[in-house]
C-alpha cells in the first residue's frame, strides 16, 4: 500500500508524515513547506531539463574541451581527442577516468532518465523494480558526474611546465559542465513515487 492510499502525505523537505486533508492546501506541520501528493509537473520539468542537456551534449562533444601542449606543440581537442592525447602522453589512468566520466556516464544518464520517463508514462519496457533500480543507479553515478571537470581543473593547475608541457581548458568544458548540472537537476526533479503509481496494473509488473 502506498502512503497516499492511507491518506498520508510525505514532506519533500523534512520527510515528515502528514495526514492528508482535501479541504485546503496543506503545509507540513513540522517545517511549513507546501505538501503535494506528487511533485508538481515532475515529468514535464524532468523532460525539459533532459532535452536541454541532450542539446548541450552536442557542443560539449564537438567543441574543444582541453588543449594538451607537449614541447611547445599542441592543438585544441574534443573529449575523445583529449582521451587519445592523454593516452599518447602515457597518462592512461587519467584517460580512462576522462573517458568514463565524460562519455559513458553522461550517455548512460541521458538514456537512462529518458527510458525511465518513457517507461513511467507508457507503463512499458521496465517493471517497477527495474525502474527503481535504474533510478537508484542514476542517483549513485550522479555524484561522479563532475569528476572529469575536476580532473581537467587539476591538470590545468598542476601540468604547467612552460614549453615542456601544459594543459588548458577549452570551451567544450563549459558546455559539458552545463550538461552535468542539468542531468543532476533532472534526476532531482523526477519523483520516484511515480514509479509505483498504478504498479498493479502495469503490464511489466513482476
Amino acid at each position: 500500500m502506498r502512503a497516499i492510499d492511507a491518506g498520508i502525505l510525505v514532506c519533500d523537505e523534512c520527510h515528515q508524515l502528514n495526514r492528508q486533508r482535501h479541504d485546503t492546501p496543506q503545509r507540513c506541520r513540522r517545517c511549513g513547506a507546501s505538501l503535494h501528493a506528487r511533485r508538481p509537473h515532475s515529468i514535464v520539468r524532468t523532460w525539459a531539463l533532459l532535452l536541454t542537456a541532450a542539446l548541450l551534449y552536442i557542443p560539449a562533444n564537438l567543441l574543444p574541451i582541453m588543449t594538451v601542449n607537449l614541447f611547445g606543440q599542441g592543438s585544441p581537442a574534443t573529449i575523445m581527442e583529449g582521451v587519445l592525447e592523454l593516452i599518447h602522453a602515457d597518462m592512461l589512468p587519467i584517460a580512462l577516468v576522462v573517458f568514463v566520466a565524460s562519455i559513458l556516464v553522461p550517455t548512460f544518464k541521458l538514456v537512462g532518465i529518458a527510458l525511465l520517463l518513457y517507461s513511467v508514462q507508457r507503463h512499458q519496457l521496465l517493471s517497477p523494480r527495474q525502474r527503481i533500480a535504474m533510478f537508484r543507479f542514476i542517483e549513485w553515478i550522479g555524484r561522479w558526474s563532475m569528476l572529469d571537470i575536476f580532473v581537467i581543473a587539476i591538470l590545468v593547475a598542476l601540468v604547467s611546465f612552460g614549453n615542456l608541457a601544459s594543459i588548458e581548458a577549452g570551451a567544450g568544458a563549459m558546455a559539458f559542465a552545463a550538461v552535468v548540472v542539468l542531468t543532476m537537476l533532472a534526476a532531482l526533479t523526477f519523483d520516484p513515487r511515480l514509479i509505483w503509481d498504478n504498479a498493479d496494473t502495469d503490464p511489466a509488473h513482476d
